[in-house]
């Protein structure tokens, strides 16, 4: 029987759709797809072959790709003659998922402009940071986000609800802008928390994106070749059509490079729903809309296939259900099978980065029933390595650090060299700060960033929880790690050991939290205690003796 290695080695060899050649690419050698889209306007241009055809569904409202183009246009126009957007320059978006969303960031791309999704769940604190630290041209956001800032934004503001429209018809005569555009142009500028407390801007790249987009094309090509000629799926009479439904933020490279980039990409429709996750909703709109994809983060799989409501829908029309973010328990990736069966010889689930455009490998079909626990193996074009503690490569199931390198590996951190230095290393490589294993050729991952909590597939990391913690009266010190959580992943607790002789309500401690950071952010689990914390010679506090994975080896004098 035919393998998908033996396919991607006929895709990907001389003269195939998926050439793959070396090329410089910021300096250092990188295998590159040979026939590749230039910039993401050169995508957006293509999609007008499917002018009619419709591109987002939101709420009642409808757009084709040709409308949607006619918007972005004019968008671009307006951003060019009444803000001086030009090349380089930043346009920050700070809204929930909405067509402006995504008109913005297309109108910014096609300028040569750099769009800049800053996380819609972010306090107005860490609204202020973001807007100063990409310092933008001018700041598109609805009214409800806008709101959490307090006083002037410092820079021209467009609220979604009252002035967007003048820019949606600013020239509907206008024409997409033809300015140059260079691959290795910064595209896209997307917020990961860091281990300092505050946010960093990791810079996706056109190039960035576009290989993003092409590794998924090949994904797909490999898919439709291997079922065909495996037998384990016949070619329906009439097939049906592509439709994605988005439930992740557009701030996040789950939502939009999956979403709104590859929904232009490949010219399909894509479904946005407004509001909290609602798990009946999301099941009705599956139904209604007749989806075909649906990627959801570790929560969101969960709310929907526990649901009691779950078996009086129809799914037979989904036929590729992913994961990504979360880790997908083996349970879970079952589970969905169960309740999704047209997507158990396609479900896949990958791992990546910001810093690596999302993906860097992947895992699907039987290959992730016969290796659950795997997230898979490098995509076309990457290069992956598990390190030892000198930097040296580690063989098959040797614990290490994994380091990446291709063409999906981001330009830098915005504004922050010495960040940059830190994680990207001589030949590119990226330092992910993730720890896992290989095992023929199969990355698995042991852990996540050692202090990196995900929750729902969002990073949270406890420095800044800390920080704030401790920054109360009543808090003489503070440790935040991550409990299991089978909705989400993992929850945050706090640890806290309080002022002597005060005794902190944890509501309390809860809102003041809340008041500085994001909602997700907040502990659902306390723990006060009365015992110094422990800590290594050096000060730093010893999480693993902390939620007794290991015996403390000091001895406290």
């Amino acid at each position: 029987m035919v393998t998908p290695a033996e396919i991607e080695a006929e895709l990907t060899q001389p003269g195939a759709p998926f050439e793959i050649v070396e090329e410089t690419v910021l300096g250092a050698p990188s295998k590159v797809f040979r026939q590749r889209t230039s910039h993401l306007r050169a995508m957006l241009e293509g999609s007008l072959a499917a002018a009619d055809s419709e591109y987002i569904v939101y709420e009642d409202r409808r757009i084709s790709f040709g409308q949607h183009a006619q918007a972005v246009a004019s968008v671009a126009k307006a951003l060019s003659t009444q803000y001086r957007v030009r090349r380089g320059d930043r346009v920050a978006i700070l809204a929930a998922n909405c067509p402006e969303w995504i008109v913005s960031f297309w109108a910014a791309t096609s300028l040569g402009a750099i769009a800049v999704g800053l996380n819609g769940w972010w306090s107005g604190d860490e609204i202020s940071f973001g807007v100063a630290d990409c310092d933008p041209k001018l700041l598109i956001g609805d009214r409800k986000r806008l709101a959490r800032l307090e006083g002037d934004a410092g820079v021209p503001v467009v609220e979604i609800e009252s002035d967007f429209e003048k820019l949606w018809n600013y020239d509907l005569a206008a024409s997409l802008p033809t300015n140059d555009i260079d691959e290795d142009d910064a595209a896209v500028l997307l917020y990961t928390s860091g281990t300092t407390g505050r946010p960093k801007g990791a810079v996706n790249t056109h190039r960035n994106v576009v290989a993003v987009t092409s590794a998924q094309f090949f994904h797909g090509a490999r898919m439709m070749i291997f079922a065909a000629r495996s037998g384990a799926v016949q070619t329906p009479t009439a097939p049906t059509p592509v439709v994605s439904l988005i439930n992740n933020p557009l701030f996040h490279v789950s939502g939009l490079y999956p979403g709104a980039v590859m929904g232009i990409a490949s010219r399909i429709k894509t479904v946005w729903m407004s509001g909290r996750f609602d798990p009946l909703r999301v099941m009705e709109t599956l139904e209604r809309e007749r989806v075909t994809n649906w990627s959801p983060m570790g929560t969101m799989a969960w709310r929907v296939v526990n649901h009691p409501e779950v078996g009086r829908f129809d799914f037979s029309q989904v036929r590729n259900v992913g994961s990504g973010g979360a880790p997908l328990a083996p349970h879970m990736q079952e589970r969905l099978r169960e309740v999704f069966p047209g997507s158990r010889t396609s479900m896949g689930v990958g791992y990546g980065l910001t810093e690596s455009t999302a993906l860097a490998t992947l895992n699907h079909g039987a290959d992730l029933e016969a290796h659950p626990t795997s997230v898979g193996r490098p995509i076309p074009t990457v290069d992956l390595e598990v390190r030892d503690a000198q930097g040296r490569a580690l063989g098959e199931g040797e614990e290490g650090e994994i380091f990446v390198r291709g063409p999906v590996v981001m330009k830098e951190y915005w504004g922050n060299p010495a960040a940059t230095a830190e994680v990207i290393g001589p030949g590119r490589w990226l330092r992910t700060g993730d720890v896992g294993h290989l095992a023929d050729g199969r990355l698995y991952i042991n852990s996540r960033k050692r202090d990196l909590i995900l929750r729902g597939g969002e990073n949270i990391y406890p420095v800044e929880i800390e920080q704030r913690l401790e920054a109360h009266a009543d808090v003489r010190e503070a440790a935040v790690v991550g409990v299991a959580s089978e909705e989400f992943g993992q929850e945050v607790k706090a640890i806290v050991v309080p002022v002597g002789g005060r005794t902190p309500a944890t509501n309390a401690l809860a809102e003041w939290v809340g008041a500085a950071l994001a909602k997700f952010k907040v502990p659902a689990h306390w723990e006060l205690r009365s015992e110094p914390l422990p800590r290594n010679a050096t000060g730093k506090v010893m999480k693993h003796v902390l939620v007794g994975d290991a015996e403390n080896p000091f001895v406290e004098e």
